[in-house]
Order: structure tokens, then sequence, then C-alpha cells
């Protein structure tokens, strides 16, 4: 039987360190998962005691920050002001768009490693997306009236700038039903998404970027596996349209060097370090970190998450193990093993009655782990976003 830490005795753990740093995803954690993307809320309360933990916090999010979509409008909304998150350094810093776009608390933002032709070709996608998915769904769905029809494109297109996206949550319950359906209009948004992959190669553009399925089952020959829905869970509801390299593994070291350069001047991995150069895989990750981060500037990592998966492949009896948080998960575990340090990691059970996923129910993690998986989790939040709030509240106080 696993035995999960204490809200309490993780605050412990935490606060008992001089050198701490929290890496948190944001949907799912501290912001409901929701049917439509743009009707998000964040706590006025939460966003505050952010702000109290200083450089010590740091979001890492396949989100993004600026823009209608972004994670800084619902600030801005939940402070009911425009310039009170800049005057007061209320913007969530840290990472977006999975590692290419970053920000501070005053909202100055940079997009390190980017380029201005893959920038170009990214504002493009969102109109092609919609273009596509209008024929398909006219075809897919024949007797839909237009007027509901471009309700449900308007919310499956996400024109985010570094990472747009098609979410068919909401048109995934529409059918929910016939989980057959739900399968068929899993395979046309991966087919749009595959179709934009090539354009972007005919544009010159050939390694420039991947497709990230949230939740996934992991990756095979280099693409991420898709998640396909069943009696219990939709599967894999979102694909973003992303940059390649844009991993939070890769991320979690670039918050790293920008942590340590604060504390010390000094870039450990030099200051152009951005997600494209970094390492590919764990092992060089880590290796990278060993080589170059002392273990007294190392922190005490604390790493939040609410997207990981694991499905039994009953072709060859593995576990297929994925989901967008994992990486950077694993990573953390793996440092604080690597470091000797009482690294954390908190899964936040985001399952909720508008978007269904697997949830953890005391020790079933079935959908979310195995008796096999190497990821181990500290504690588990089980009453999603507004348990974390609370929880995240009692800590900042000791700040």
């Amino acid at each position: 039987m696993k035995i999960f830490k204490t809200k309490e005795e993780v605050i412990d753990t935490i606060i008992n360190r001089k050198d701490i740093l929290i890496v948190q995803d944001l949907d799912g954690v501290c912001i409901p998962l929701v049917q439509d993307p743009l009707k998000r809320e964040i706590n006025k309360e939460y966003v505050k005691d952010v702000s109290r933990l200083r450089d010590k916090f740091a979001v890492l999010t396949c989100g993004e920050h600026e823009g209608r979509r972004g994670v800084n409008r619902l600030v801005e909304k939940a402070l009911n002001s425009k310039t009170a998150a800049k005057e007061n350094g209320f913007y969530l810093p840290g990472l977006a768009a999975c590692g290419v776009e970053f920000q501070d608390r005053f909202s100055n933002l940079s997009h390190p490693g980017l380029k201005d032709n893959e920038i170009n070709f990214l504002a493009e996608v969102p109109i092609m997306m919609r273009s596509m998915l209008t024929n398909e769904l006219k075809k897919f769905l024949p007797n839909m009236s237009s007027e509901l029809r471009n309700k449900f494109i308007d919310v499956a297109v996400c024109d985010t700038r570094f990472t747009p996206t098609l979410n068919f949550n909401e048109i995934f319950h529409y059918v929910k039903n016939d989980f057959q359906k739900v399968k068929d209009l899993q395979l046309i948004m991966k087919n749009i998404m595959n179709n934009l992959l090539e354009d972007s190669k005919n544009s010159g553009l050939d390694n420039s970027f991947y497709l990230h399925l949230m939740p996934n089952l992991g990756i095979k020959n280099g693409k991420e596996i898709m998640k396909y829905s069943t009696q219990n869970d939709f599967g894999t509801t979102d694909i973003q349209f992303i940059i390649k390299g844009a991993l939070k593994e890769a991320g979690l070291l670039l918050l790293l060097n920008k942590y340590i350069a604060n504390k010390t001047g000094v870039y450990p991995f030099g200051e152009n370090f951005n997600v494209r150069n970094a390492p590919k895989t764990h092992n060089k990750l880590i290796a990278l970190c060993k080589d170059k981060i002392p273990s007294d500037q190392m922190p005490l990592l604390v790493g939040v998450g609410d997207t990981v998966t694991s499905v039994k492949d009953n072709k060859d009896n593995s576990w297929l193990r994925g989901g967008s948080d994992r990486g950077f998960l694993t990573l953390i575990q793996r440092l604080g093993e690597s470091y000797n340090k009482e690294n954390q990691v908190i899964f936040v059970n985001s399952c909720n009655d508008q978007v269904l996923r697997p949830k953890i129910n005391g020790d079933d993690m079935t959908g979310i782990s195995d008796p096999n998986d190497d990821l181990n989790f500290n504690m588990i939040i089980n009453d999603g976003p507004r348990e974390y709030i609370e929880w995240f509240k009692q800590l900042a106080t000791n700040f």
C-alpha cells in the first residue's frame, strides 16, 4: 500500500529548506478544467499568494501568458484591474507554451529560441484550422445547424500565439453517448493537425514543429500516442501545434538556469540556453545539471501537475505511459535522487463534470500510474484545484 505524505508534512519539508523552487502546471492544478477554455477562471487570493513566494515559484505550462486566451487575462479579470498586476507583480512568473514564452512577475516577456519565420507561420495556423474543421464537421455531422457548428468551431480553435490548439471537449460532449463517434472525431482532429504539419514542411519549416497530444500515452517512433476514448474518459481532447523541442522537462532546466542566475549572477548553462538547444533525454538533462550545478546551488524542487497517464497495452503486456506533466515531474524526482534532496512531486486530481479524466481514488491509480511506474507521487490533492488552492495558501503564509 502506497503511503502518501500529509499536506502539513509536505509544507514542513519545503519550508525547512533555504533554497526552493516550486514548478507548477496551471490548467487542472490551480485553474479548474472547463469545456470552453475562454471560460476559465483563476482565484484572486491564489494570485496574491503566488506573489509572496517571489523567485521561489514558477509556472511550467502548455498554455500561454499573453493574448486573449492567455493566463494574464485571467489574472487581470480576477483582480478586476488592467493595471494592478503590472504595478504589484501579480502576474504568474515562469514558462508558458511548453517552454518558449517566458515572463517575470511584471509580465516582461521573451520567447527564447523562436525564429521570426516560425512565429509568422504560427499566426496562420488558426485560420487554416478553422477552414479544415468547418469542412470536416459539415461532412461528419451534416444535420447540425450552421449556427451550432460555428459555435463549436469557435470553442475548438484556440488561436494562441505560440501553441495554436484544437480542443474538442465541447464537441465530444455533444456526441458523448456514442464513443465510436468520439473516436472518429479524435481521428478528424489528428488528421487536421497532421495536414498542418505537412503544410509547415512545404513552407520550408521541416524541423520546426511537432504535435503535442493532451493527454497522451507516451511517445513511439518520435510521435506522441493518442489516448482513444473509453466509457470512463474521453482520452485525448486537445492537440497543440507546437515548437519542436518545447518539452516541459527542457523547460525545467531553463527555469533552473534563471533561478540560479538570480541567486549567483551566473547562468550555469549559459545566458542563451533555451528548450531548443537543451539535451533531449532525461539522462542527458541530468548529466548537464550534475556537470554545471554544484549541490549547494541546486534548490529543493517541488513539482505540481495533473496530466499523467498509464494504460496497459495488452498486445505485448507493457505499459503506455505519457501525459504532458509526466516528463518534468519524473525529472524533478530523478534530480532529487541525484542530488540527495527531498524533492516533492504533487499530483492534483483534475477530473470534473466538464472534463472527464482518470482520477486517483485511494490506492487505485488506474489510468494514471501502474505498479511498475518509476514516477512516485509524494502527495495527492484529491479534490482538484479548489483543495490545491487552499493548500497553497497554507504554504504561502510561511513566506
